[in-house]
């Protein structure tokens, strides 16, 4: 904190809009920090806090119009890549398709404030076409609460803030050494958990070339969406596919043989939602049940047809 004062201090305005574009472009770079420090460093020397609010506003907003457009250009594909970053991607998409589909452009108003979800809705708001004048309304109310509650809580908490720098001053380089490794904890603990959960989903997978040759010979039974209804009409489904709800997926599956192939799939990195609905189902006695590899994505890219 000592560090973020200073930089503070020497930069201003500057150092706070680069931190929350940086953090809004997807990077693991928090401006959270900066802008409670930010708002303590208000209370004590003289600034401006219109200032510092508008220059954070400003900096959200030009990151998600970024994603905004990349979303609008590229479609769904840009949420794979966006997750793809996140520390915790497996339930990314899932967790946003879940959140805008409820919410919708309201999504954008506390988007900021759920962990990985910033970046990712900005740019699902640009696939579905959300209108932009709308878009921009929605988000700079959020960008205006995201930033004002920090420079808020710097006020608020100003001399406990205070109080933190002189210890960590009065440290010296231990003080910095305990910052680093509490990030450090941090990060490995998501990394570990990960790691754990990719392993739980190693299980047999269909190819996009298999499933198109099973579709041609008519030997798949049942083929199931799991993704959201959102994402569905913004990037079609493959044909002959029915949308299971992965909160009630018994409802979704009445009348499907139990001894016939089925393939589940999703648009989520390394097929997490479709390889859950898939040990579910073998847990409801299904006997051959298998996640796509790549999901819709690998099926769009290998140019094959999807129906909406």
């Amino acid at each position: 904190m000592t560090i973020l004062f200073d930089l503070i201090r020497q930069f201003g305005l500057a150092f706070v809009f680069v931190n929350v574009l940086v953090e809004q472009f997807g990077l693991p770079v928090p401006a959270y920090p900066t802008l409670i420090v930010a708002g303590a460093a208000l209370a004590i020397t003289p600034g401006s806090t219109a200032s510092v609010l508008a220059v954070g506003v400003m900096a959200a907003l030009v990151a998600d119009t970024f994603w905004y457009l990349t979303g609008r250009r590229y479609g769904m594909r840009v949420l794979r890549t966006l997750c793809r970053v996140s520390l915790s991607p497996d339930s990314c998409v899932t967790q946003t398709e879940a959140i805008f589909a409820r919410f919708g452009p309201a999504s954008m108003i506390f988007a900021k404030f759920i962990p990985g979800f910033a970046s990712v809705a900005t740019a699902m708001a640009g696939a579905v076409r959300l209108r932009y004048w709308k878009f921009i309304a929605f988000d700079a109310i959020g960008a205006l609460l995201w930033v004002g509650l920090a420079l808020v809580l710097g006020r608020i908490f100003r001399d406990a803030i205070v109080d933190v720098l002189e210890t960590l001053t009065s440290l010296g380089k231990y003080g910095l050494a305990l910052v680093l490794l509490a990030l450090v904890a941090y990060v490995a603990s998501k990394w570990w958990r990960r790691r754990q959960f990719i392993r739980q989903l190693r299980m047999d997978r269909v190819t996009v070339d298999e499933l198109k040759q099973m579709i041609d010979e008519e030997r798949v039974g049942t083929i199931l969406d799991v993704r959201s209804a959102l994402t569905q009409t913004a990037s079609g489904r493959i044909p002959g596919a029915h949308r299971v709800d992965m909160k009630k997926i018994e409802d979704g599956i009445v009348g499907v043989a139990r001894d016939g192939e089925v393939i589940v799939y999703c648009a989520c990195p390394n097929e997490a939602s479709a390889v859950k609905v898939a040990q579910k189902l073998r847990q409801l006695g299904f006997k051959r049940v298998r996640p796509l590899h790549g999901g819709i994505d690998a099926w769009i890219e290998a140019g094959l047809d999807v129906e909406h």
